[in-house]
């Protein structure tokens, strides 16, 4: 995988040291914290596209097969996917959209709810959210870029912040 060329410098730390010589120290851990979280989200971001890329995805619409694969009925009612995956109805129309138009989801009437429609994975859907899943365990998920500790503990730090701000 094609990576940037390094900074000479860590512009976080030096990040840090300019918010505790503004007078801001009693926040800059948290500024820090915060800044490297979203820096370390834009890295993996990258790591996953370059893999998702050539099978003409993207991590929303990976996201939104994997789950159809994982459903009982490989089937979910639209507002269901939105819910699950935390995205705005617009998102997950235009993610149900681009799977269509590629014939790896299609959406059908709800047998119970004649205002729900669902997304049903189809079996080319199945095969590309297969061959993805086997790229990323190989390619990014083997290999998040941390000790086997480091990736348990950053897990559990992430799932307190997740919860203490009501993600669930």
């Amino acid at each position: 995988m094609s990576q940037p060329k390094p900074l000479p410098t860590d512009p976080i730390a030096e990040a840090h040291r300019q918010w505790t010589a503004h007078g801001w120290g009693p926040v800059a851990d948290g500024m820090a914290a915060v800044t490297s979280l979203m820096r370390a989200q834009q890295i993996l971001l990258a790591r996953v596209d370059e893999v998702l890329r050539p099978l003409d995805l993207t991590f929303a619409r990976y996201e939104l097969l994997m789950l159809l694969l994982f459903s009982r009925k490989g089937s979910l009612p639209l507002s269901r996917i939105g819910s699950l995956l935390q995205v705005h109805p617009t998102s997950v129309t235009s993610a149900v959209d681009r799977l269509e138009a590629r014939g790896q989801v299609r959406r059908l009437p709800h047998p119970t709810d004649r205002r729900a429609i669902l997304a049903e994975i189809t079996e080319d859907g199945r095969a590309t959210a297969l061959a993805a899943t086997e790229k990323l365990n190989d390619t990014v998920f083997a290999d998040p870029g941390l000790p086997d500790s480091g990736v348990r503990d950053l897990v559990e730090l992430l799932t307190d912040l997740r919860r203490g701000a009501g993600d669930f």
